[in-house]
């Protein structure tokens, strides 16, 4: 489709003195399709109109989406560089700036080596900016510690879908093929709040017949339409999908043929899951017995079933277990690589599955290569220009960055597009790691909490200012169009990263004029890797509406579904995951008595940094809440609006009350997008899953005492 709007149907959009601008929103993986209107005379962004074409939401927005234009011209937005002087920030040019970031991160490397400075990335970023990340970590400055706040978001559903699959992609169908599901498992996600505009395709299919299990703490709005809501205790995922599996294989639902051709290990998970009972599954999760089997019946017995899930099963210490259990279960059916059925995951951040694949991983290199593998190594760093003895080794996840930090291994470190001093758990300490610092470069188009402790904050564009790819959350790569021309003297971020590179010495590097150069160069880095994005090119997204990666050559149609034929795996067989439950890193003591939990409101996104200078989004959740159960109010002689102190082993917050019954009563919940004395995360528990480093947001212990205002 043509940048300016012009088809059938879109044509009465039009304002006078306006122009349309199609593009994406800049928040979750729906990625949904709209138009900017735009002044031909100023420039200035005018508003906003939903895109009826565009196949995955076919013009459903919501309320983030609707009111995103109003970040672009934001007069919070950072139109200068900013340089701390005497504990102020003061306005600088970008010479004086970028001079100061060569003299000390080239004094700092002087003195303690390449890896004391160190890079912390994003996803809600196009692909081009994430590959760049990646190659400015470790080409420009040449350290090995980088990565990225999709530590805290999607790493667990990619170790998960690593374990079992042997390719990390977060749907293996597309969406469009959802209204012909015959029923739907949902896991550990509020979708009708944090991905809304997906719902229509549930609505559609359950109009047609399906059935929708879901499984929550929460009698979330999902929940409550659910023909069956499985109302498991958080932390105590893996022992469901046991108890699923345990009555899959004991009642005679498994497609014997299917797995006997295409998984491994079925007599081990046979054996495995021998324990899992309803009764076992029942006392572990909370969940009526009676649900459990009804559940497994009906999942059991649909032809075409997805298994769908999000955060509430990821960030948890044993996520990727989770993850590999779920997507066992759709193994068992037999679902997986075929119409209108298999597994699929609820992105978070707009560009959640690109960014993760490209090089932002400590641990990763351009189409999913692993930086342990020499011949991965070999071909980046020839792409590159480098030597492969240059590349460095591997680092540490997000979270163990900061423990870096306490050590003193780092010293300086650029965040780009990121807010972890609300996104990471256990806050307080990440403050100190920032304070510790010697040097703290933060490139954003606000002053984020994170920013509030740099030396330079560099002003970047926001989404609308910039074009590139992102790859929505069926794995459809997709275009960003730039809407205006950049605000004061903000700059792309890729701009930024150049512009650094050549001041440490490797412009040759970095010789970029505009990010389809970029995006040419990535084609090549992606080629015969995991995630190939060779055969995809800006005009063959802008005539098929997105293309599916893998899509290793011009002429390949790309995947839309995965796995028909084979799984990623050596063997191209599937892995079933033969996983017993664990506990959480933390659960209730007599001193800590209860559950605390976290997640999202429609309402606003993320650490907020966005979604909280919107009026309209504030006045509709301008505070956290601390929801609970009546009867666990009444324990503590609490009612609606009161203030509650909650208390956990890192740290304390004072919250209002939200009664419902629509949680169990042993569980607090209280959504995270607020920063300082308001984020919740200062609470929440560090502890690692073993293999994705994702920490457990998800599950810890809490203390609870009331607050008498005056």
């Amino acid at each position: 489709m043509n940048q300016f709007v012009s088809k059938e149907g879109v044509k009465n959009l039009h304002k006078p003195g306006e122009k349309l601008i199609t593009t994406h929103c800049c928040y979750c993986g729906m990625q949904c399709g709209m138009h900017i209107r735009v002044s031909e005379k100023t420039g200035e962004v005018k508003g906003v109109e939903p895109r009826y074409d565009w196949p995955v939401t076919m013009g459903k927005m919501c309320p983030k989406g609707v009111t995103a234009y109003q970040t672009v011209e934001h007069k919070d937005r950072i139109l200068k560089p900013l340089i701390k002087k005497n504990g102020k920030f003061v306005e600088s040019s970008w010479e004086e700036a970028l001079d100061l970031i060569e003299r000390n991160f080239k004094e700092l490397q002087r003195e303690y080596g390449k890896d004391t400075v160190a890079v912390f990335g994003g996803v809600s970023m196009t692909n081009e900016k994430c590959y760049l990340v990646g190659k400015y970590a470790r080409v420009a400055l040449g350290t090995r510690f980088i990565d990225y706040n999709g530590r805290f978001c999607m790493s667990s559903a990619a170790g998960g879908f690593l374990k079992t699959f042997g390719i990390d992609r977060g749907s293996t169908l597309p969406w469009t093929e959802l209204e012909h599901s015959d029923c739907f498992f949902i896991a550990g996600s509020n979708t009708a709040e944090c991905h809304p505009t997906s719902i229509q395709w549930f609505w559609r299919a359950k109009d047609k017949g399906a059935k929708l299990i879901v499984a929550d703490p929460r009698e979330t709005p999902t929940a409550r339409v659910a023909d069956v809501h499985l109302d498991l205790k958080p932390g105590t995922d893996s022992a469901l999908a046991n108890g699923i599996m345990h009555i899959l294989i004991a009642e005679g639902y498994v497609d014997v043929e299917y797995v006997g051709e295409r998984c491994n290990n079925f007599e081990e998970l046979k054996e495995s899951v021998k324990k899992w009972t309803p009764n076992l599954t029942s006392e572990i999760t909370g969940v009526s017995v009676e649900k459990i089997i009804k559940a497994a019946h009906i999942f059991g017995m649909s032809p075409r079933s997805v298994v769908m899930f999000a955060r509430g099963v990821e960030q948890q210490s044993k996520g990727v277990d989770n993850v590999a259990l779920y997507t066992s279960m759709a193994l068992l059916r037999g679902q997986v690589g075929k119409f209108a059925s298999g597994v699929a995951t609820f992105t978070g951040q707009g560009n959640g599955q690109g960014g993760r694949e490209h090089g932002q991983k400590s641990d990763l290199l351009p189409g999913y290569r692993k930086i342990t593998d020499p011949e991965a190594v070999k071909y980046i760093s020839d792409i590159w220009g480098i030597k492969p003895e240059e590349m460095p080794k591997p680092g540490v996840s997000a979270y163990e960055m900061f423990d870096e930090i306490q050590v003193g291994n780092i010293r300086a470190m650029h965040v780009i597009c990121s807010n972890p001093a609300v996104s990471a758990p256990n806050s307080e300490y990440i403050w100190k790691g920032f304070e510790k610092l010697d040097f703290l470069v933060v490139s954003d188009f606000f002053l984020s909490e994170t920013a509030e402790f740099a030396d330079v904050v560099l002003p970047a564009t926001s989404w609308a200012e910039d074009e590139g790819t992102t790859t929505n959350l069926e794995g459809r790569v997709i275009r960003i169009r730039k809407v205006r021309e950049p605000l004061g003297e903000s700059k792309t971020d890729w701009e930024i990263m150049r512009d650094i590179a050549i001041r440490m010495g490797k412009g040759k590097h970095f010789q970029y004029e505009n990010p389809l150069q970029i995006f040419e160069e990535f084609r090549l880095a992606t080629k015969g890797g995991k995630a190939d994005y060779s055969g995809i090119t800006w005009d063959r997204i802008d005539k098929e509406d997105g293309v599916f990666w893998p899509c290793p050559s011009e002429d390949h149609p790309g995947t839309p579904t995965m796995f028909k034929d084979k799984f990623g795996t050596p063997d191209g067989k599937a892995n079933l995951a033969v996983i017993d439950w664990k506990e959480a890193g933390e659960y209730p003591t007599e001193q800590f008595p209860h559950i605390l939990t976290t997640g999202r409101v429609v309402f606003h996104y993320l650490s907020g940094n966005q979604t909280r200078r919107i009026d309209f989004l504030m006045q509709q959740c301008p505070e956290p809440f601390a929801e609970m159960h009546p009867e666990l109010a009444s324990q503590y002689n609490l009612r609606d609006g009161d203030s509650v102190k909650l208390t956990t082993k890192r740290s304390e917050m004072v919250v209002k009350v939200r009664v419902t019954k629509a949680i169990r009563k042993d569980t607090v919940f209280v959504p995270y997008h607020w920063g300082k004395e308001l984020s919740v995360n200062k609470l929440t528990n560090p502890c690692l899953d073993p293999t994705s480093r994702m920490p457990e947001f998800k599950v810890c212990a809490v203390k609870l005492e009331k607050v008498y205002n005056d």
